[in-house]
């Protein structure tokens, strides 16, 4: 029983992180990346659809975006789509594709970014501590009915063991999208 715990915590801490690595692929670094585009939703038909459904997405050049849709009746949708989110970005509409330059950082977007991107962080920090004391109050109980006081100190250990192996991974996942919005 004490098993399941453990390997439900660590199936939840392992999504906390998957979940942060989709955040931080999202925000814009200064490159053209596709995945900047992945939390915009378009009006298709009157549903909010994916912008990556609705079109294919190219980079032509690291500071170039191409988006071909394979609706052109969309274009104006996606346009829309675009400018209403928080990515900074202008659209180009050319009455067949969308183009979108990626402009250099500024030294205070970059800041914010780096911000943004540890607030994340400790988002996903929060989660996975939370995973912990749920599962340290599961063997709590279990400790009443099932196993001795020995066990429950031994399996609160591998809990926080698993804590600390997810937390670094958190940590480690932050410098590298740091140095990456930092690198001009």
């Amino acid at each position: 029983m004490p098993q399941s715990v453990k390997s439900n915590a660590e199936s939840r801490m392992d999504k906390a992180v998957q979940v942060l690595k989709r955040d931080l692929s999202s925000m814009r670094a200064g490159r053209a990346n596709p995945a900047i585009l992945d939390r915009i939703q378009v009006d298709y038909y009157g549903t909010p659809t994916p912008l990556n459904q609705v079109g294919n997405i190219n980079t032509p050049d690291p500071r170039t975006l191409i988006i071909q849709p394979w609706d052109k009746t969309v274009l104006s949708d996606i346009e829309k789509a675009i400018l209403k989110s928080d990515l900074g970005l202008t659209p180009m509409n050319d009455g067949e594709i969308i183009r979108i330059s990626i402009p250099p950082l500024t030294e205070e977007r970059r800041m914010e970014l780096v911000k943004a991107t540890k607030k994340s962080g400790e988002e996903a920090k929060v989660a996975i501590r939370n995973i912990r004391r749920d599962a340290n109050d599961e063997i709590k109980k279990l400790e009443k009915t099932e196993i001795s006081e020995d066990e429950s100190r031994r399996h609160q250990e591998d809990i926080q063991k698993l804590t600390n192996k997810y937390v670094a991974s958190v940590d480690e996942l932050l410098i590298i999208k740091e140095k990456e919005i930092m690198d001009v």
